[in-house]
């Protein structure tokens, strides 16, 4: 039987929550004792751990049929393969940071200075759509020390927090772009393949549905549950539950998450009592 190969990044930022997002989707693999590949029990995937700038190539080999890794390393290497998911964990942007005691005029400012990046393709497509003219210092890592040495003028670097530029003496002047983790594929899988990777989709955006929503139960006056539905952003409609109290009735709903705290005063105003909202674990649409 054919089986998917995914390919993790074996260690760094991403490689636990991606290792996170195949467990939620009840897939089972054996993880631990440096082993480079690892089967499934339970799915017909095989999992490769492989340093995360490998990926792209190996993907587009078809080494692997799939994987997952940072937007921005998917630009970089320029490879034809295919975003077939963006799986919103591990945001972050790639930004240009310049010493902090410095005056910042505008994107000018970078006009034939010397600027230090383990992005060289990413960077030159921007200072081009731009109209700047910088000489790209290409390095492979502690980008951040570069100013500091006299290496540049600036950096071009990842930035989640900021808090390692402004330990190095730097701060963030332009955002070049942003990245989330994402799923990729080989332009070339065959039909058991593509059936492979569609069922894994579907448990991914399942479990990340689920992520983005609550499930909401309140209590209500039935003369009151008209304008409360009328609130709720939910799914379709609600269900109803009838109370051992008489005149009273149990509403259960599905919110957004970020809706919810809009509108609790609302809830709340409208007659809503003993309101509980439940994380959701799988959401199937």
């Amino acid at each position: 039987m054919n089986k998917l190969k995914i390919a993790l990044q074996k260690s760094g930022r991403l490689s636990e929550k991606s290792i996170n997002i195949l467990e939620e989707c009840g897939i089972k693999f054996p993880n631990g004792g440096g082993k480079l590949i690892a089967e499934s029990p339970n799915f017909p995937i095989e999992i490769l751990f492989l340093r995360d700038d490998d990926i792209p190539q190996y993907v587009e080999q078809g080494v692997a049929d799939v994987g997952i890794l940072g937007e921005n390393v998917i630009i970089e290497s320029r490879k034809n393969i295919s975003i077939v998911e963006k799986l919103g964990f591990s945001s972050c942007r790639l930004s240009l940071a310049i010493p902090k005691e410095i005056n910042y005029t505008g994107i000018s400012f970078f006009n034939d200075k010397k600027i230090a990046t383990s992005y060289p393709n990413i960077l030159s497509d921007f200072f081009k759509k731009n109209n700047i003219n910088a000489t790209i210092e290409v390095i492979s890592g502690s980008v951040e020390i570069s100013t500091g040495i006299g290496l540049a003028e600036g950096i071009c670097d990842i930035v989640s927090s900021g808090s390692t530029l402004f330990s190095n003496g730097l701060k963030e002047v332009e955002k070049v772009l942003t990245s989330q983790a994402v799923m990729v594929s080989s332009q070339n899988l065959n039909l058991d393949k593509k059936t492979i990777l569609e069922k894994l989709l579907f448990r991914v955006r399942a479990v990340n549905k689920a992520k983005e929503h609550k499930y909401i139960l309140l209590n209500a006056p039935n003369g009151k549950l008209e304008k409360i539905i009328k609130i709720l952003p939910g799914m379709n409609s609600p269900t109803i539950l009838p109370l051992a109290n008489e005149g009273w009735s149990s509403l259960h709903s599905v919110i957004g998450e970020d809706k919810f705290w809009d509108i609790i005063d609302e809830l709340k105003e409208a007659g809503a009592e003993g309101i509980l909202v439940v994380p959701i674990e799988k959401m199937i649409l």
